[in-house]
């Protein structure tokens, strides 16, 4: 993995991500390059990691009204879409209720914005209705799809974002050979969390059928091919939704969540490196916890054993050799509950493939690539 952070794994892991999901190298060393020497310091570290995400954003933004105004709405979109990615990076690693925190994610979402508007792609925004409220989604729809596309609903992790997964090449990868992606602020997530206060639920599969749902009521889906995919914590919420929603037709988990409240436990015993800064100030906010105790708590709750057995669709699991935030041993034991599945499989990313990180946080083309051929075998 990149290391441009001396000994700061959290840096290094989002500023990795960045670069996988739209961001140009020149322009992030540049912007970074500055507040290598914060990396140890804490919270004030933290805050100038998002000043330096956030005015390249807003540079780039700028360029990108420019070239709008000047009668190039591409180039400006291509401008926006590197803007968002910029902005969520800083953004994603700050405290609950920090206030440039709050302004750099409105930032990200407009310019985003200016994507789907300007973008020319295959992308809208949607809504999907769910007890009594409604979490927003991007639906991608595949180049040159037919009257009825398959669908992949892609669901985020701990900290991700819709706009996240937009980047990634799984999405060009799924689309590439004909499937059409549901990229998801499911609670817990992204939009979902931050500005309409829907927290996380350990039955996943109550917003999952609320996403199978909304795809059914298009009219341009196949309804027998919907597969659910989730990443990093995702690798539980997914697994969890095909265990119980048997409209699904195949599941993915990218990264092994299998024992995610016991985890915690080892966590917080300080084994293991926190995914996110403030880590337990966030788990908290993500879950609607009051106070560690009530989460520690809680967290049991948050656990695939038992539940992988009712997984009756093919199911394939990855997990990377070097993963530093969910232990290996969780993708095998994944893989042997998986006893009801006709088709489980257990791919587990080496230094020769690459991706060895966290959901390939050092290069996620290999394990995009490998997911969309084996969703193309099954789906």
């Amino acid at each position: 993995m990149f290391e441009p952070f001396p000994g700061n794994y959290v840096w290094n892991l989002s500023t990795n991500i960045a670069l996988n999901t739209g961001a140009q190298i020149n322009e992030v060393i540049d912007a970074i390059t500055p507040i290598v020497p914060l990396a140890a310091s804490g919270d004030e570290g933290t805050e100038a990691y998002l000043e330096a995400w956030s005015s390249l954003g807003d540079r780039i933004s700028e360029l990108a009204q420019e070239d709008l105004d000047a009668g190039h709405p591409l180039s400006a979109a291509t401008k926006w879409e590197r803007a968002a990615v910029y902005y969520i990076t800083g953004e994603r690693m700050q405290r609950v209720g920090y206030g440039p925190r709050v302004e750099a994610y409105q930032k990200m979402l407009d310019s985003f914005a200016k994507l789907v508007e300007h973008g020319g792609y295959p992308l809208e925004r949607v809504e999907i209705p769910y007890e009594g409220t409604s979490f927003p989604a991007l639906f991608y729809r595949a180049p040159g799809a037919g009257p009825k596309t398959p669908v992949i609903v892609q669901v985020n992790g701990l900290d991700s974002t819709k706009e996240m997964m937009w980047g990634s090449p799984l999405r060009t990868e799924l689309g590439r050979r004909g499937y059409s992606i549901l990229m998801v602020d499911h609670p817990g997530t992204g939009e979902a969390l931050r500005l309409r206060g829907l927290t996380a639920i350990p039955d996943a599969e109550r917003w999952a059928s609320a996403c199978v749902d909304y795809l059914e009521s298009r009219g341009d889906v196949d309804e027998k091919r919907i597969g659910v995919l989730g990443w990093s914590l995702g690798g539980y919420y997914a697994p969890r939704a095909a265990a119980y929603e048997k409209r699904f037709a195949v599941c993915v988990a990218w990264g092994a969540n299998y024992n995610w409240g016991e985890l915690q436990a080892r966590r917080a015993a300080r084994e293991g490196e926190n995914p996110v800064p403030h880590y337990w100030e966030h788990v908290q906010w993500v879950w609607g916890q009051p106070d560690f105790e009530s989460f520690m708590a809680f967290a049991p709750a948050v656990s695939l054993v038992g539940v992988v057995e009712n997984i009756t669709v093919p199911f394939l699991i990855t997990h990377g050799s070097g993963d530093r935030q969910i232990p290996i041993e969780y993708a095998h034991q994944q893989y042997a509950a998986a006893i009801n599945s006709p088709k489980a499989e257990l791919h587990i990313f080496t230094p020769r493939e690459g991706g060895v990180e966290h959901v390939g946080g050092d290069n996620m083309l290999p394990g995009a690539s490998l997911i969309s051929d084996w969703v193309a075998e099954n789906l």
